[in-house]
């Protein structure tokens, strides 16, 4: 697939060039613009329960496909929220896992699928007991809220991530939930952490510089109480 992520900051959006036959999937709405050689649809990939089960994990019900049946074109697309995009390219061999709003579009080779957490994961995890998983061989595109940054988890290392800011994770990564502070569930919560994602390596994640429910706090301090 050849692609360009444009304008990198808080308002990015993705160019990409599609050959003659070739197609790639999005989240429904994604597309901004395209040239007339290109058509867009709705997809329900998955069926009825896929669709339910990415409703679960906080993605629409309905894919949109962009494939060029009149010769090469070009599209644009973007996700909502301010924040980056980052292009993830599979092996055929790696799975990857994305929080709840993170998926943006991938080649239409990659699978994206719904996987269920465990009862734990899924209660305190801030993600629910639903994520995405994304398989196969081609680009994925993963969108967020604030700027995305990579950490490269060494083998036996463990890195200990905020749960909402996470974005995206290889599947075979070993991580458990926990609370942020040793010293018990107050010191937790009181530190403004709470709850916290442990992981250990050797793998990749991907987090977001911002949270998405500490902003909707901020926000929301602004609004008139009646």
């Amino acid at each position: 697939m050849n692609y360009e992520i444009l304008h990198e900051g808080g308002f990015p959006m993705v160019k990409v060039k599609l050959d003659a036959g070739e197609k790639i999937k999005a989240e429904s709405g994604a597309m901004i613009a395209m040239e007339d050689t290109i058509d867009v649809a709705g997809k329900m990939e998955g069926g009825v329960l896929g669709g339910i089960g990415r409703m679960f994990a906080g993605e629409k019900f309905f894919f949109q496909t962009l494939e060029a049946n009149r010769g090469a074109g070009e599209v644009l697309f973007a996700h909502v929220a301010p924040g980056g995009i980052k292009a993830i390219e599979l092996d055929g061999m790696t799975e990857w896992k994305i929080q709840k709003d993170g998926f943006l579009a991938s080649s239409d080779t990659v699978d994206i699928d719904t996987k269920i957490q465990n009862l734990t994961k899924g209660l305190f995890s801030g993600e629910g007991f639903f994520v995405l998983g994304a398989r196969g061989k081609g680009t994925l595109f993963v969108s967020s809220y604030g700027s995305i940054h990579e950490l490269e988890i060494q083998p036996g290392r463990e890195y200990v991530i905020d749960n909402e800011h996470l974005v995206a994770w290889e599947a075979s990564l070993e991580y458990k939930i926990e609370k942020a502070s040793a010293s018990g569930w107050i010191s937790s919560f009181t530190s403004g952490e709470g709850l916290v994602c442990r992981f250990k390596g050797p793998g990749k994640v991907y987090i977001q510089t911002r949270n998405p429910s500490g902003f909707g706090s901020w926000v929301r301090g602004f609004i008139p109480s009646k």
